[in-house]
């Protein structure tokens, strides 16, 4: 057995959240690969199921994020697993948004989830960052990580929760690579590459701004016969 965490935080005012990127990544996976229902566990919500030949045990701890070691030490205890049966599922403020990275190992990074859980778990497991994006000071982070997913960011956002639940049984067969490339695949060119409101949008191939932002100027046709046309002719050289 191997045990997959989400990680964020309960409650309905959080489930839109960044920070709960982990929760929402494991009910993809659920929903996708038809696990058992929702039952409560290990000071968690609990899902079993199968992904790629492994039984997974999905978890989702509700003893807030600072302390969701707890629940994901409780789960190995029980089932006498190791870290190296752990995989995690979380946000990272230093990836991209749509960026997933996959690691073995390291330090928390300031996240206050994986450091409960390097407490209770040691920190030799599997971690799935999942990118949120940075909102480029450190007085904002956290509004930024409890605020909730902007309406554009379902542009990004859906594919890659849909990849990831795609690719659960990579993940769990330990193909890491496999994994972070089909979640990539699933976002590109869908995150970070759009013009806001305002911005120069890109000019057609080969046509500068300028000559993009210049008005049309409509065609007048020129007459073949009568007074006007001789007039044209004459002042234009035409024969």
């Amino acid at each position: 057995m191997i045990i997959i965490a989400g990680l964020g935080n309960p409650g309905s005012k959080h489930e839109n959240n960044r920070h709960n990127v982990g929760f929402m990544a494991a009910d993809a996976i659920a929903r996708r690969h038809s696990f058992s229902p929702w039952a409560k566990k290990f000071q968690a919500l609990v899902a079993e199921g199968m992904l790629g030949g492994e039984k997974v045990l999905l978890m989702k701890p509700q003893t807030f994020m600072n302390l969701s070691g707890q629940a994901a030490g409780e789960a190995m205890r029980f089932y006498k697993l190791g870290p190296n049966s752990l995989t995690v599922l979380y946000d990272e403020l230093d990836l991209a948004p749509g960026k997933v990275r996959v690691k073995t190992g390291g330090g928390s990074g300031g996240h206050n989830g994986i450091r409960s859980l390097d407490a209770h778990c040691g920190n030799a497991y599997r971690r799935v960052r999942i990118g949120i994006g940075h909102p480029g000071v450190k007085e904002l982070v956290m509004p930024w990580v409890l605020g909730d997913f902007s309406k554009a960011d379902g542009e990004w956002l859906e594919p890659l929760l849909g990849a990831v639940a795609d690719a659960a049984p990579m993940l769990a067969k330990g193909d890491d690579n496999g994994f972070m490339n089909k979640v990539s695949l699933a976002v590109q060119g869908k995150a970070g590459e759009k013009t806001g409101a305002g911005e120069p949008k890109p000019a057609p191939k080969g046509q500068s701004h300028i000559r993009q932002a210049r008005p049309r100027q409509p065609q007048v046709k020129i007459p073949e016969t009568g007074p006007m046309a001789a007039m044209l002719k004459k002042l234009l050289g035409k024969d």
